[in-house]
C-alpha cells in the first residue's frame, strides 16, 4: 500500500515538475524581445531515495532551482565597451553639426568673405576717387564682420544646445541610479530567503550598461548582492540602498570655459559642499558632450577669435596712415578691439565708416588724386604671412581650421561605427548564450507537456492499482 502511494506522490511531484518546466517555458518565450534578458533553466535533481531492506527506492524528482544563463564576464565587456560607444556617439553627433557651420559648399562661408572684403579694396584701388568703389568696401567689411558673428554664433548655440543635453542626461542617469538603489534591495531579500532573483539581476545589468553608456563608472557587487555605483573617481552614486544625486550649474568665466555654461556637480552628503566632478567624466556620452564643448569647439572659437583681432588690427593699422576722400588722415575701418578675446562676437565697421562712406581711406598722402597705395596695402593683406608668428596668411590659417573641422568630423564617425559593430558583435555573442530560441523553447514546451501527460498516466495507474487491493475482499 505504502508503495502505491509512494508511486502516486513521485507521480504528483513529477506534474509539479513538468508544470514549473513550462511556466519558465513561457515566460522565457514572454521576454525574447526584452533588452538585456537573460534565458532560464529549472534545475532537476532526484529527491531522496528511501530505504527497503538492501533495496534503496527512489522517490522522483523535485525542481531545486531556476537559473539563468548569463556569462559575467561577457557583461563585463558590454558595460566597458558602452562607455567608448557612448562617447563615440555623443562626438560624432555634435561633430557634424559643427561642420555644418564651416560647410563653404551649403554657406556663402567666412573664406568667401575675407576674399570679397580684400577684392573690394583692390576695386578701390582701380577707382580710388569712386564713391561707389568705398560703399562696396563698407558692405563687405560690414558683410565680413556679420559673417564672423555668425559663425561664432552658431558654435555658441551648439554649445548651449550640449548643455541642454547634459542636463537631460544627468537627469536620466538619477534616475537609473535609483532604480539601481531599488533592485539592490529587492536582490538581497531575495537572495536572503534561498532564492535566485533572475529578472532583478538581469534589469540590473541592462542599468548598469544603459549607466555606461552615459558616463564612465566603476562599480563593484558585495557579498550580500548589492552593487556599489561610483562616477569618475570618487562620487559614490549608489552605496546598498541609499543613492546621491548629481546636478548642473552655471560656471563663471574660467580658463578656457565661458561664463554660462554647466558643469556636473555631486553632494557627497545633504548638508556636504557640492564637489565639481565634470573634469572625472571622459568617457560616455556625458563626456563625448564635454569634451566637444569644453575643448573642441572652445578652441574653433579661440582660432575665429584670434582670425577676427588679426583682421581688424591689421587693417585698422593700416587704414588709419592712409587719408580718405576729404583729405583727412584716416580712421579705424572696424570697431577697435582692446583683446583677442570674443573678437568674433565683437567685431564690426566703426560707426563713422557705418555713417559715411567717404572715411574709407585709399592715399597715402592727403591732396593726391589717384591715390591708390592705401588700398592696395591693405588688398595685399590677403596674401601676406600676418598669422602664426608670420607663417600663415589669412586664408590659409582659416582653410586650416576649415581641414582640421573635417578630420575631426571623419574620425569620429569612422570611431562611432566602429564601436557600433564591436557591441554588435558582443551582443550578438550574448545572444548566442544567453538569449531566447523559440525553436529550442517549442521542443522544451513538447517536452515537458508529454512528461506532464506521463505523469497523470501513472497517477492514474497508481489509482487503479489501489482500487484493486481496496476491492480483494470482495473477491
Amino acid at each position: 500500500m505504502s508503495k502505491i502511494w509512494s508511486m502516486m506522490d513521485i507521480g504528483k511531484r513529477a506534474m509539479q515538475n513538468s508544470q514549473t518546466g513550462l511556466q519558465t517555458v513561457s515566460h522565457n518565450i514572454a521576454n525574447k524581445s526584452t533588452e538585456g534578458y537573460s534565458r532560464q533553466r529549472v534545475n532537476f535533481q532526484s529527491n531522496v531515495p528511501i530505504g527497503s531492506g538492501k533495496t534503496r527506492i527512489g522517490t522522483g524528482a523535485k525542481a531545486s532551482s531556476v537559473e539563468r544563463i548569463n556569462n559575467e564576464y561577457l557583461g563585463k565587456q558590454l558595460k566597458k565597451e558602452s562607455k567608448a560607444l557612448g562617447y563615440n556617439k555623443a562626438r560624432a553627433e555634435t561633430m557634424a553639426r559643427v561642420e555644418q557651420v564651416y560647410n563653404e559648399q551649403v554657406n556663402k562661408g567666412l573664406n568667401k568673405h575675407m576674399a570679397e572684403f580684400f577684392n573690394a579694396f583692390r576695386e578701390l584701388s582701380n577707382n580710388p576717387e569712386s564713391l561707389a568703389s568705398r560703399t562696396l568696401v563698407k558692405e563687405s567689411g560690414d558683410f565680413l564682420a556679420r559673417d564672423f558673428q555668425r559663425v561664432d554664433g552658431q558654435l555658441t548655440e551648439i554649445k548651449n544646445d550640449i548643455d541642454y543635453q547634459i542636463t537631460t542626461v544627468v537627469a536620466e542617469v538619477n534616475a537609473i541610479t535609483d532604480e539601481i538603489a531599488d533592485l539592490n534591495e529587492k536582490i538581497q531579500k531575495v537572495e536572503i530567503s534561498g532564492g535566485l532573483p533572475n529578472d532583478e539581476r538581469d534589469r540590473r545589468d541592462v542599468l548598469l550598461k544603459e549607466l555606461s553608456e552615459k558616463m564612465n563608472i566603476k562599480w563593484a557587487e558585495s557579498d550580500n548582492g548589492a552593487v556599489t555605483v561610483t562616477a569618475g573617481n570618487s562620487a559614490i552614486l549608489v552605496s546598498g540602498y541609499s543613492t546621491r544625486e548629481l546636478f548642473v550649474a552655471p560656471i563663471t568665466g574660467q580658463g578656457a570655459k565661458r561664463e554660462g555654461h554647466l558643469d556636473i556637480y555631486y553632494k557627497p552628503s545633504k548638508q556636504g559642499t557640492p564637489v565639481n566632478v565634470t573634469k572625472q567624466i571622459n568617457s560616455g556620452a556625458l563626456g563625448g558632450l564635454i569634451e566637444t564643448r569644453d575643448k573642441t569647439i572652445m578652441d574653433l572659437q579661440n582660432k575665429l577669435d584670434k582670425l577676427a583681432f588679426g583682421v581688424q588690427e591689421n587693417v585698422n593699422r593700416i587704414h588709419k596712415e592712409g587719408y580718405n576722400r576729404y583729405n583727412q588722415k584716416g580712421v579705424e575701418f572696424f570697431k577697435p578691439l582692446a583683446s583677442q578675446e570674443d573678437a568674433a562676437k565683437k567685431i564690426r565697421i566703426s560707426e563713422r565708416v557705418a555713417s559715411d562712406v567717404g572715411l574709407v581711406a585709399s592715399g597715402a598722402s592727403p591732396n593726391s588724386p589717384g591715390d591708390n597705395r592705401i588700398a592696395n596695402i591693405i588688398s595685399s593683406l590677403q596674401n601676406r604671412q600676418m598669422m602664426e608668428n608670420g607663417t600663415a596668411t589669412f586664408d590659409d590659417f582659416y582653410s586650416t581650421t576649415v581641414g582640421e573641422v573635417g578630420i575631426m568630423t571623419n574620425k569620429a564617425n569612422k570611431a562611432y561605427e566602429s564601436q557600433d559593430d564591436v557591441l554588435k558583435q558582443l551582443n550578438n555573442i550574448r545572444e548566442s548564450i544567453s538569449g531566447v530560441s523559440l525553436d529550442e523553447e517549442t521542443a522544451k514546451m513538447i517536452e515537458f507537456q508529454k512528461s506532464f501527460d506521463a505523469s497523470a498516466r501513472l497517477i492514474r495507474a497508481a489509482d487503479e492499482m489501489m482500487d484493486t487491493v481496496l476491492n480483494l475482499k470482495r473477491y
